[in-house]
């Protein structure tokens, strides 16, 4: 495994690819409602990217065809937008973005709420997004990268929901997807010792369910076993000599 060290210049790039990043998920999610198709929301993404002068990073990413990765309610990651499927009233809709910046990566997802959505789906973003801050707690140099999965994972859990254990996170710089792969899941390993200059793309999937999920006939779209809901929340971090730094936070977050 090797892990990359961002030098201070690099770092600079990430900021700036995280900033426009937050920005992108700032105005996106200001234009998803009910009406809209899946295929709506990446076009409108696709553009917002390309206003700031930066390249989707998830385009033709392996074959994947879109910019935004919409997956709604029971679809976990992954989601391949289209013009039939369209946002209705009370869906819960995953947006996972990512931006290239001067050749740079950073990496985020947010869950959204469409209209009024029941409680459960309520708790299960809320929950989600705060299994994210429980795990960063630890990502800090010193400790171990799975101390952060540990901490996902013990607070997940304790609400009897299941961690997605197919999907990870990852390290991210001039490649969307670097060492190190980074679990949301309970591991008995400590993993690598974190360094300042690290860059991780920290991404809980959490499921209402039961962690198990299943592939469709796309090869992309992930969908919960049990169709439960499910709900993703993802930031770029660097590691530092003190706290974590959040690289990808809205201005609503900070």
């Amino acid at each position: 495994m090797s892990v990359s060290i961002k030098s201070a210049r690099e770092i600079e790039l990430m900021r700036a690819a995280g900033k426009i990043l937050a920005k992108v998920h700032e105005t996106l999610g200001k234009e998803l409602k009910a009406g809209m198709s899946t295929w709506e929301v990446d076009k409108t993404g696709d553009e917002i990217i390309r206003s700031f002068g930066c390249i989707p990073s998830f385009k033709n990413y392996n074959g994947y065809p879109a910019s935004v990765c919409v997956s709604v309610n029971d679809e976990v990651v992954h989601g391949i937008p289209t013009k039939k499927r369209i946002i209705r009233p009370g869906d819960i809709v995953s947006l996972d973005i990512g931006v290239i910046y001067k050749g740079y990566h950073s990496d985020a997802a947010r869950t959204h709420g469409i209209e009024e959505v029941s409680p459960e789906a309520a708790l299960l973003m809320e929950r989600t997004r705060q299994s994210f801050f429980e795990g960063i707690q630890y990502a800090k140099e010193g400790r171990h990268l799975h101390d952060i999965s540990n901490a996902i994972a013990t607070y997940a859990e304790s609400f009897g929901y299941g961690v997605v254990r197919d999907l990870v996170g990852h390290g991210i710089g001039t490649r969307l997807h670097e060492d190190p792969q980074i679990p949301n899941y309970r591991q008995r390993s400590r993993g690598i010792r974190l360094r300042a200059g690290m860059t991780l793309a920290i991404e809980p999937m959490i499921n209402a369910g039961r962690y198990d999920v299943e592939w469709l006939n796309d090869n992309w779209t992930v969908m919960t076993e049990d169709g439960s809901l499910s709900a993703h929340y993802e930031n770029t971090v660097l590691i530092t000599s003190g706290e974590p730094e959040i690289l990808t936070l809205t201005a609503d977050e900070r």
